[in-house]
């Protein structure tokens, strides 16, 4: 892309942006909406160490993305290059600073089709519970606390039921599920800890070649439904509340 011309080339970009809040429910087009945003490829216009990166892959849950390289302001990085974004933002084209770098379940169950949780989980995990990642809260969480063993571990990574339980940014306590065998955790010295995704990123690269290495032997699998088109992002957020793939 040398020359003059290429360097005052403009793209037009689609990208997806909120338009207003969703109080309740999964968001539709009334909240999400698709623009188009013009996006110079000019090398000075480009922040030191950071590419344009075309977006040929994005998962919907982490906004996690490979891409293409198609202009660069970082010498680790040609055009050409098909690279891996931990946050890649909705759009077809993006500037990013890059990092390059079956299932396998025991047993498993549908929480939104059992009735009794405590039931369940004694019926699939009669050992008890080692570990949990936990995205649920309310009364799945509950039942948990019920079935763990002693030093298991929970990490939280969020409680999606009350979700819908937040207007207009104010949390309704009056309706939160809450937990109310909190002491188990004493009992069996339980570790329970929050976490975002971006308090580790420093740790990705790791965290891909580790990943690249189990899903080459096998042991961990997974199943995708490919939504093909920036304009399908809407779709493929709202498969994500639904669980149909």
């Amino acid at each position: 892309m040398g020359g003059v011309g290429e360097e005052m080339r403009v793209l037009e970009s689609r990208e997806w942006y909120i338009a207003s809040y969703a109080p309740q429910g999964v968001p539709n087009s009334d909240h999400l909406k698709i623009r188009t945003a013009k996006l110079s490829l000019a090398l000075n216009l480009i922040p030191e160490r950071h590419v344009v990166l075309e977006t040929l892959f994005l998962s919907v849950i982490v906004a996690f993305g490979v891409g293409r390289v198609i202009k660069s302001n970082d010498t680790n990085y040609s055009e050409g290059d098909i690279v891996i974004s931990p946050v890649t933002p909705l759009a077809e084209y993006c500037v990013v600073r890059l990092i390059k770098e079956e299932f396998g379940y025991d047993d498993a169950f549908n929480y939104h089709k059992e009735i009794d949780f405590d039931a369940a989980l004694s019926k699939y995990f009669p050992n008890g519970i080692d570990v949990y990642l936990d995205n649920v809260g309310g009364r799945m969480l509950e039942a948990v606390l019920n079935h763990v063993n002693k030093h298991a571990k929970i990490p939280l990574c969020g409680m999606i039921p009350e979700y819908n339980r937040v207007i207009k940014f104010v949390q309704v306590w009056t309706e939160r599920e809450g937990v109310r065998n909190l002491l188990n955790l004493v009992g069996k010295e339980v570790h329970m800890q929050g976490f975002m995704l971006g308090s580790y990123m420093d740790r990705f690269g790791d965290f891909a070649k580790e990943m690249d290495g189990h899903l080459k032997q096998g042991k961990i699998g997974s199943k995708l439904k490919i939504f093909h088109g920036i304009d399908k992002f809407l779709d493929s957020l709202g498969s994500l509340f639904t669980g149909q793939l």
